[in-house]
Formats: C-alpha cells, sequence, structure tokens
C-alpha cells in the first residue's frame, strides 16, 4: 500500500522562512522578462505563500495563481496573502496536484520552488507545461539536490533500519528523486527551449538546540511524522534515534551550526518570440 501523503505544517515551514527563500530569489533573478502585459504567472507548489509574493514584488501588475495540494499550506496562504497587489496585480491560490496539473491558459512563467522532488517522474510533466507557455515564456525551477547529504541518508537509513522498516520503508524518497543539472538541460532542451541549469550549495548557519532536526521536522521528515502520528511514543522514539544521529553529523559550532544544503535550478525559455 503506498504510503500516504504527508501532512504538513505551515508554522513548522516558516521558522526557517529565511533560509528558504534565499534560493527561489535566486532562481528568480535569472528569469528573463517575461511576454505578456500584464503577465499571467503560476507558483507550482506555493507552500504557504510566503514566496509567491516575491512574484509580484518583481512583476507588480501580474495575474499570480499558487497552486498546492496541502490544504493545510493553502490555508495559511489564503489568510496571509490573497489579494491584489500593491503594483496592481492580483494573487490568489488554489488546490492542484504538480503530478496531474496543466495550465488551462497561456501562462508567461511557470515557478516551481523546492516541489518537484516530491513528484516522481516530473520530468514527463515537462512538455505540457511548456506546451502552456506563450512564446517567450519561462519554466523555471528549483528542487533540493541534497539527498546523499547526511540529514537524508541518516533519515533513510534509520528508516530502513530493522526496528523501523516494517512502518517506515515505503515512507521516503529515494536519492534519485531529482536529477542533474545536465540531465535537466538535456530534458528542457529537447523541448526547444533555450535552456540554463546550474547547482548552488549554499551554507545555511542555523540557530538553537538540535536546529537541523528543526529544518528538516518542516519538509523531508513529513512523510515519516505522518506515518507515526497515531503513534506519539514511537515517533518521539523515532525522533530520539534521529536527533542523535543529526547531532553528531552537524555538530554546533561557536556561531550556530553550519548546514550545508545543495539545490538544483533550472530557467527554459520557450522558443518564438
Amino acid at each position: 500500500m503506498p504510503a500516504a501523503a504527508p501532512t504538513w505544517d505551515p508554522a513548522q515551514y516558516l521558522r526557517h522562512a529565511g533560509h528558504r527563500a534565499r534560493p527561489f530569489a535566486d532562481l528568480l533573478a535569472r528569469v528573463p522578462d517575461l511576454p505578456g502585459t500584464p503577465p499571467r504567472i503560476a507558483d507550482l507548489g506555493c507552500g504557504p505563500g510566503n514566496v509567491t509574493t516575491l512574484l509580484a514584488d518583481r512583476w507588480p501588475t501580474a495575474r499570480i495563481t499558487g497552486y498546492d495540494d496541502s490544504p493545510e499550506m493553502l490555508d495559511k496562504a489564503h489568510v496571509d496573502h490573497e489579494g491584489p497587489t500593491p503594483g496592481g496585480g492580483h494573487l490568489d491560490f488554489a488546490h492542484a496536484d504538480a503530478r496531474t496539473w496543466t495550465p488551462g491558459e497561456p501562462h508567461d512563467l511557470i515557478v516551481s520552488n523546492a516541489t518537484l522532488q516530491w513528484v516522481p517522474g516530473h520530468v514527463e510533466r515537462f512538455g505540457d507545461w511548456v506546451a502552456a507557455l506563450k512564446p517567450g515564456g519561462t519554466l523555471a525551477f528549483q528542487v533540493p539536490g541534497n539527498f546523499d547529504a547526511p540529514s537524508h541518508r541518516l533519515l533513510r537509513d534509520l528508516a530502513g533500519s530493522p526496528r523501523w522498516r516494517g512502518r517506515l520503508a515505503d515512507t521516503l524518497r529515494h536519492a534519485d528523486a531529482v536529477l542533474t543539472p545536465e540531465a535537466y538541460l538535456e530534458r528542457l532542451t529537447g523541448l526547444g527551449c533555450a535552456a540554463d541549469a546550474w547547482e548552488t550549495t549554499y551554507i545555511h548557519l542555523l540557530q538553537g538546540e538540535d536546529p537541523v532536526l528543526d529544518w528538516v521536522k518542516g519538509t523531508g521528515l513529513r512523510p515519516v511524522l505522518t506515518a507515526l502520528a497515531d503513534d506519539p511514543g514511537a515517533r518521539e522514539d523515532f525522533l530520539a534515534e534521529y536527533r542523535a544521529a543529526l547531532r553528531a553529523a552537524y555538530p554546533a559550532g561557536p556561531h550556530g551550526t553550519p548546514f550545508p544544503f545543495r539545490r538544483v535550478f533550472a530557467v527554459a525559455r520557450k522558443e518564438g518570440r
């Protein structure tokens, strides 16, 4: 039986909002001018909407829709960010599953921030998304590329250990959840786009007690927390084991805990303009 979809906690996710927003800002800096006036933009996997607002900062008149399949995230986005934007545009949010979402109208920009790693076979969706772009429109995304990092490797190892594998072996993504920049470049150029792909490793200096565990509670650990939600004792036992492993892998320094985080980026502009 497939694992249940993870339940998301917007408050936990936003605890590291500044660090999480930085790659999205870096991605947007590489997006070229858009063809439409005002532009139509989709943010696929918008979460609580906090970084979706950066789109309105870059394109003030844009009509922007953030899509997500988490009711918890969408509720937060609706309350905090929906409505007219200061530059005369509009921001709204809607439910959608990235595995099946296809735009119902031409778009100037389809952007996705730290979402496609949750979508098996996401490269097969690129064709539909590029087809929905206006000539000169752009598909841009970034995904974590840290599945071989200790934070993820230790999590997979623990979930697959004798004590936990019966309940957790099928809950986590594997190291091949995302492609290399070279592979994304090949896919996107094969669709007739002028594409750019790259990777960056950020060294986040995290503060507080067990900050790497606190970070992962908002993202990669969600499937485990969901699977163990009905057994608080087991959940706490798992967290205790994982906490100890993370403390050894990411020792605190005098100014905080350094947390290297590799990310993969791609920007693809549709030809024709």
